[in-house]
């Protein structure tokens, strides 16, 4: 089943999503102080003008006190996400698909009153020299719907690039585009890729702190991302995935709830 395959990433989906964290041009810088950058891409709006709704960001930190194999540890670990990730709601690895990739499941609590938002996505990771790369895309799983309770959100391309500049130092780069689903006026998605990124990237790195310490008490030579004969998941064959596209969900109306507060805060 060549489509199975095709699923996973190949090299040519690392290299583009390099070439995009590290791209400048298109991007509009939204947040830049204390060594941490916000940008959000303006797409070429097309003969109609038509700009798609979904924004494409991208965050970059300068982290001079954690080295960039420890940050690299701290998105891949589960375990110790539940500690510090203030967001979410439930997560858990579902099976691998390779040695370098596998398939989860991820629920997070939004601000009141927008309901809670779950994706499953498939997600991939490389270290090529001394750069690490984590990326992640939504697909349809049969054992996990989408459910009434949570709106299903779509992450088309989500991910890492972590590169060192010391021992105890590293640049690091979160690049998302997704897409909320319901029906979130434009300023809620505005106003999270300004306001929320900094207030999330800096729980990331305090979680890059404070890991080593963890992971001392916490089976510390367990790190199956590293070392693939570790990781007791299930096998699954790719094949039975499939890309899940945004415009294929319906959309849940949350618009009336927000209305009021569009209208004070349409900047």
């Amino acid at each position: 089943t060549s489509r199975g395959r095709c699923i996973l990433p190949g090299e040519e989906a690392f290299f583009d999503f390099r070439k995009q964290c590290l791209a400048t041009e298109n991007w509009l810088n939204k947040y830049d102080e204390n060594g941490m950058q916000v940008w959000v891409e303006v797409p070429a709006a097309n003969k109609k003008n038509h700009v798609p709704k979904v924004h494409k960001i991208k965050c970059k930190m300068t982290i001079k006190d954690v080295s960039a194999a420890t940050m690299y540890d701290v998105i891949h670990d589960g375990q110790y996400r539940k500690t510090w990730d203030p967001a979410m709601h439930e997560s858990f690895d579902i099976a691998r698909l390779s040695n370098n990739a596998d398939v989860g499941y991820y629920s997070w609590v939004c601000p009141n009153p927008i309901k809670k938002r779950d994706v499953v996505t498939l997600r991939s990771w490389q270290k090529i020299d001394d750069e690490y790369i984590i990326i992640n895309f939504s697909v349809k799983h049969p054992k996990y719907p989408p459910t009434k309770k949570l709106v299903r959100a779509v992450s088309m391309l989500t991910g890492y690039f972590i590169k060192p500049t010391g021992p105890n130092s590293c640049t690091f780069i979160y690049l998302s585009q997704a897409d909320p689903k319901g029906s979130l006026p434009k300023w809620v998605v505005n106003r999270a890729s300004t306001r929320l990124a900094p207030r999330v990237m800096r729980c990331v790195h305090k979680a890059g702190r404070d890991y080593p310490e963890w992971k001392k008490q916490n089976s510390p030579d367990q790190k199956p991302w590293l070392y693939p004969e570790q990781n007791k998941l299930p096998m699954m064959d790719p094949a039975e995935l499939s890309i899940q596209r945004a415009d294929s969900l319906e959309n849940v109306d949350e618009s009336s709830k927000l209305d009021a507060e569009d209208s004070e805060d349409s900047s």
